[in-house]
């Protein structure tokens, strides 16, 4: 069975992490599937849904599966970086679904997409301090930048488990809807997403997620991006759907 499920709902592909039988934890084969889907996504899917078979999104890495060899070590550590390179700086947009609990790598993932659907009885953790690791997957840079360095700092440190309550509060979770509904939820707001134009997607990504977030940065970036989308068809579409006061069809441009 594979640790990884791929299926399109329209333009939305839906990534499902699929072992549920040690509640989605990712195994090495599991993360280079995840990359190969992530990656495959992103070239032929206008928004990705990721989520986790029931009854949890992700207990995080498999820690049967860790050790101490530095070649495997290596190999696990190119590959979540690989994932957590392609979800940040990918064109597609992307929703997590989490039921049950995002923890470790699971909150990693949760973290790099850009909004987060999650169940009232979900739990989040940055969990590697409990077992003498530092957080992966990228969580160092996409923590502080949904919560804060400060609560960032607290969360990683105390690996303390934060109910979904506080995980909208703190910003780790966008929106909150009853068990069961988060990927139907999610599944709407990427469908939205899909209906958006493309590279103005893409070019919003690529501007939230630059190393150099300074103020001269960012108003460089703004305009390099805004340039290219005067442009191009998506923006001659928009514009002439405001003018003629109906809704833009970006998807047939």
């Amino acid at each position: 069975m594979s640790g990884v499920l791929v299926r399109d709902e329209g333009p939305v592909r839906i990534i499902t992490l699929n072992r549920p039988e040690r509640r989605n934890a990712l195994d090495l084969p599991d993360r280079a599937d995840l990359l190969d889907a992530l990656v495959d996504a992103d070239r032929t899917a206008r928004a990705i849904v990721l989520t986790g078979a029931a009854p949890t999104f992700s207990s995080g890495g498999d820690i049967r599966s860790m050790s101490a060899d530095p070649e495997v070590g290596r190999r696990r550590l190119d590959l979540v970086n690989a994932v957590a390179r392609q979800m940040i700086t990918s064109s597609t947009p992307l929703v997590a679904a989490v039921e049950g609990g995002a923890f470790g790598l699971g909150l990693s993932l949760a973290c790099a997409t850009d909004l987060v659907v999650a169940g009232r009885s979900a739990r989040f953790a940055a969990s590697f301090a409990r077992i003498g690791l530092v957080p992966d997957t990228g969580l160092c840079y996409t923590l502080p930048q949904r919560v804060g360095r400060a609560r960032a700092r607290q969360l990683l440190l105390t690996a303390r488990t934060v109910d979904s309550s506080e995980a909208v509060q703190l910003g780790l979770v966008d929106e909150l809807v009853d068990d069961g509904e988060a990927l139907v939820r999610a599944l709407k707001l990427a469908d939205r997403l899909a209906t958006l134009s493309a590279p103005m997607t893409a070019g919003l990504r690529r501007i939230l997620s630059q190393p150099d977030q300074s103020l001269e940065a960012l108003l460089a970036a703004e305009a390099e991006v805004q340039l290219e989308l005067f442009a191009g068809p998506e923006f001659a579409e928009g514009r002439s759907a405001f003018l003629e006061r109906r809704r833009p069809d970006f998807a047939g441009v």
